[in-house]
């Protein structure tokens, strides 16, 4: 499944309130033609920007507002609130919108390919997710993108079994060489990528949850032999402000609640997700499993890699506990030493 991008923000109400907004009516034109569009006061100025994109397909990073404020516009974590815009606001986009072409998945969402020294661990930080997680316009961003939501199913669901979320890029696979053609997809897999998947099949349901587009997910997983293969097993970010050494900034994010919406059956209970990345987890870190990245995929070390094998182990042995939610993923690797080799 493909990730749902929000942005989020960390002003916290009591958990799981939903209290009114107060919306404001702009007024746009683009290319000679007059838009109308609606932020509410939470919202981000990302929000504004993302709201223009949908309507003109003018990329963020092309758009040029004129006549919203007064000077430069603030920036993208800056709240709608403090601009003090009003109702019947009107202003100028100008900017070149961007054609439908399929594009390497770095390209996708405009997200930028972070790496790994930007990331933030939130189970450090119980405090701070759980001001994400209370804040209305997050509660208002899980619903909105609870409905909007496609998800592609490829095997049904299986009654009492555990759920797996799953990332894909730099977790299971190198995902460079794959998109760059220089190196054969079943070159990319992580090693032990199709053992790990068979021997957890029999307890969890698998879900792959990816930034990018469901063609190129789709398209992924047919190389990398995960779909319509003979493999025993089925596979059936939001985007974050926060801060990081006192500065704001932004981050994909993997809203489990967006999931748990759709399928009841699915819960905290019973809920684990394998990411490379801690900030994945900034709404769910309690459920967040952190692996290390994979990359370098043509070289001694990463064919050595042995992580997936290691994470199989340990999702086999907590496959029987009741409720996952008295677990700690984050002391995993722990975990593992006390249990016997199979």
């Amino acid at each position: 499944m493909a990730a749902t991008e929000i942005q989020v923000s960390a002003v916290s109400t009591q958990e799981g309130e939903i209290v009114p907004e107060t919306w404001i009516d702009l007024t746009f034109t683009w290319a000679g033609k007059q838009f109308e569009l609606q932020v509410a006061e939470y919202d981000r100025v990302y929000d504004l920007k993302a709201a223009l994109m949908s309507l003109t397909n003018v990329p963020l990073e092309r758009q040029k507002i004129l006549g919203l404020v007064k000077g430069k516009l603030p920036p993208d974590q800056a709240r709608i609130a403090d601009i003090k815009l009003i109702s019947s606001r009107k202003f100028t986009l100008i900017g070149t919108p961007e054609g439908d072409e399929i594009k390497d998945p770095s390209q996708l969402e405009f997200l930028p390919d972070v790496v790994n020294d930007l990331d933030v661990d939130f189970t450090e930080n119980p405090g701070a997710a759980m001001l994400y997680k209370n804040d209305q316009r997050n509660i208002r961003k899980v619903k909105e993108a609870t409905q909007k939501l496609k998800i592609n199913i490829i095997h049904p669901l299986r009654e009492g079994k555990r759920l797996l979320v799953l990332d894909i890029d730099y977790t299971i696979l190198d995902t460079k060489p794959l998109t760059s053609g220089s190196l054969p997809p079943a070159e990319c897999a992580r090693p032990g990528l199709h053992e790990f998947l068979e021997a957890i099949y029999p307890y969890y349901d698998i879900c792959i949850w990816s930034q990018t587009s469901w063609i190129w997910l789709e398209t992924k997983l047919v190389e990398l032999g995960m779909i319509g293969s003979s493999h025993n097993y089925h596979t059936c970010m939001f985007t974050v402000f926060s801060e990081r050494n006192g500065q704001p900034y932004s981050h994909s994010v993997k809203a489990l609640q967006i999931i748990w919406n759709h399928f009841p059956q699915y819960s905290a209970k019973n809920t684990i997700h394998v990411d490379d990345l801690s900030r994945n987890f900034a709404l769910n870190p309690n459920e967040g499993l952190k692996i290390h990245a994979f990359k370098h995929a043509h070289t001694s070390q990463s064919l050595a890699d042995r992580e997936l094998e290691k994470v199989a182990r340990y999702l086999i042995h907590i496959a029987d506990v009741s409720d996952f939610q008295t677990l700690k993923h984050r002391d995993w690797k722990h975990t593992l030493r006390h249990i016997s080799p199979p």
